[in-house]
């Protein structure tokens, strides 16, 4: 018989009173009458029927110190007492008996918008302005080719200097000959990229030319689903699916005519660099990973086996492995490229974007893969505004100081800096609050643990290459003990440090950062800001470079005399102004004068 909510307040609250002082005589008298319900009362908590094993006072009390929470032990008695009636049943939906399947597509109902209420962000214009550079003639050296940028490639398919059909031809026998080196290619899809190919030359042919990425060979990493084609998501037990649609920017892409000769590596379950092929390696230094999760992208962008790739992040996984690989990674706005058909790892910060040899060729991408799709509910319609021939004169651009002083800002970065004078820009000095940013990343946590509630309940987790402590398995079981409130608080600070990030974008126009400076990947993926990640110089290494925790019985190689690697500086641009971020990176580009350079051994 069902209490009504006057009988728990009187017989259920002093029940619990009793457990705590003692008072058997008020248990004696709270026994629950006969009497039916009173019509029209309301239904209360703790009024259904006890669920789920026993729970202690000894079980709250160790429970507190995961969480971070002091009871006292009465208070502790009344929680213990009450928990199966009380809050043990919100977890039917999953461990029944009415268990309620979440297919991977259902996003939650809240959504995370970067555009602050009553704000109004990026371009209220599209304009796309190329460069008009010649592209002069096609090199006589396949490898030549190969590492020539999308902007220069582009033009020679566009003037039948080249076919596509050709072109492809060499990204696959340099894919086919450098992949054991690298372990970026999970599957090679020589077969369907010649049939795009010579469709490709077919329209050429025919006067249908689709733009600058009509013919272009690109790899994509394994988190996008392309029909008829494995996407495996780096996981041993993905190894075998295959979908039956491609994702969105898969679609995009095709409708511009590029050509997919690959899908390409990613750390498993988009976490760093090793999968279930193994460890992505960094061209430019075999001994140590390419960094990741965006690791396939990263190599094969930088030894020149694909035109461009496609890459994700969530909190850093494009930035580290192009700043490694010295390649360009442009992340966008947050909801500017919808991921449709993308593995979700957090719907809230899982962000596609391109990896480039050049910055250009990064917008070109951007312009082909942006814009609303129903099957993404946080993707927005948005405009670009890119001129590649603007002047960057005037503008301000921000960074931090005693950022610049200390690890890990390395002399390329405050030689960038020092550069911007001479380009016409205004360095502005700029600062955020000290606060615990490294709290936002329980948003990250509790959405990735969600992702893969069932791989980890099911212990499917176990067939992982990787498991380490910092590694998903156990950082996902962890993550059942994260706190309900503290995670809408994180949320609450979420906003806060957005409207931080819209005070300093009202100061400045664009934001230089060190690369790997943790509290601004944690930041920016946070709030939705756009990046993009340039080669700026190199720097010299005497230990070979690890995403993972130190692990003392596998050092790390070290090399002496130390070895010669890129390094990349970060520009962060307002929301939706990646055409403001390409052009001063364009500028910065130009005058590094060290985006041409080569891996040695590619």
């Amino acid at each position: 018989m069902v209490k009504s909510r006057r009988e728990f307040l009187t017989h259920g609250s002093l029940g619990l009173v009793g457990t705590v002082v003692g008072a058997s005589e008020v248990l004696a008298d709270a026994q629950p009458s006969a009497q039916e319900p009173n019509p029209g009362a309301p239904p209360a908590f703790g009024t259904g029927p006890a669920v789920g094993p026993e729970v202690t006072p000894t079980i709250f009390a160790e429970a507190e110190k995961l969480v971070q929470v002091q009871l006292s032990g009465a208070e502790r008695a009344v929680a213990a007492a009450s928990w199966r009636v009380n809050l043990a049943s919100v977890y039917e939906r999953r461990i029944g008996p009415r268990k309620v399947t979440l297919d991977a597509t259902v996003a939650p109902w809240s959504r995370y918008n970067s555009v602050l209420p009553g704000q109004q962000a990026g371009p209220q214009h599209d304009q796309f302005l190329r460069s008009q550079t010649d592209a002069g003639a096609v090199p006589s050296d396949d490898a030549d080719i190969a590492y020539a940028p999308v902007t220069q490639l582009s033009r020679w398919i566009e003037q039948r200097k080249l076919s596509s059909e050709r072109l492809t031809e060499i990204y696959l026998r340099r894919l086919e000959r450098f992949d054991p080196k690298l372990r970026c290619v999970i599957t090679l899809t020589r077969e369907h990229a010649l049939e795009q190919a010579r469709n490709a030359d077919r329209e050429i042919a025919a006067g249908k030319y689709r733009g600058p990425l009509h013919g272009i060979p690109w790899g994509g990493k394994d988190l996008l689903d392309t029909a008829g084609i494995p996407t495996t998501y780096g996981a041993e037990f993905y190894r075998d699916r295959i979908p039956k649609e491609d994702a969105t920017v898969v679609k995009r892409l095709n409708e511009a005519c590029a050509v997919l000769v690959a899908k390409l590596s990613l750390g498993a379950l988009a976490l760093n660099d090793i999968w279930f092929g193994g460890q992505t390696m960094n061209p430019w230094l075999l001994e140590e990973g390419a960094s990741g999760s965006s690791a396939g992208p990263g190599a094969a962008t930088a030894a020149g086996l694909v035109g461009f790739a496609i890459g994700s992040e969530t909190g850093g996984s494009i930035v580290s492995p192009s700043m490694r690989c010295g390649v360009c990674g442009l992340r966008p706005t947050f909801g500017r490229v919808p991921r449709s058909g993308a593995m979700t790892l957090c719907w809230s910060l899982d962000k596609l974007g391109a990896m480039t040899r050049g910055v250009e060729d990064s917008l070109l991408v951007l312009h082909a893969i942006s814009g609303a799709d129903v099957g993404d509910i946080s993707s927005v319609s948005s405009h670009l505004a890119f001129n590649a021939n603007a002047t960057v004169k005037g503008l301000r651009i921000g960074y931090f100081p005693r950022w610049m002083k200390e690890s890990p800002a390395t002399d390329v970065d405050r030689a960038a800096l020092a550069l911007l004078p001479k380009l016409g820009m205004v360095p502005v000095e700029v600062t955020l609050p000290d606060w615990p940013y490294q709290s936002l990343n329980l948003i990250l946590f509790a959405e990735g643990s969600a992702a893969f509630e069932e791989l980890t309940l099911n212990h499917s987790l176990d067939q992982l290459k990787v498991q380490t402590p910092d590694a998903w398995p156990n950082l996902f079981r962890q993550a059942r003990f994260l706190s309900a409130v503290d995670f809408v608080q994180a949320d609450r600070f979420r906003r806060k440090v957005a409207e931080e990030m819209a005070r300093i974008f009202s100061e400045v126009d664009v934001l230089l950062v060190p690369s790997l400076r943790d509290e601004m990947l944690t930041i920016s993926n946070h709030t939705g800001h756009p990046s993009i990640t340039v080669r700026a110089g190199f720097v010299e290494v005497s230990e070979a470079r690890s995403d993972w925790a130190p692990d003392p019985q596998h050092p790390l190689p070290k090399f002496s005399p130390p070895r010669r690697v890129p390094h990349g500086v970060t520009l962060l641009g307002r929301l939706f102004e990646e055409g403001t971020l390409g052009q001063v990176g364009i500028a910065l580009e130009r005058a590094f004068h060290v985006a041409n350079e080569r891996p040695p051994s590619f």
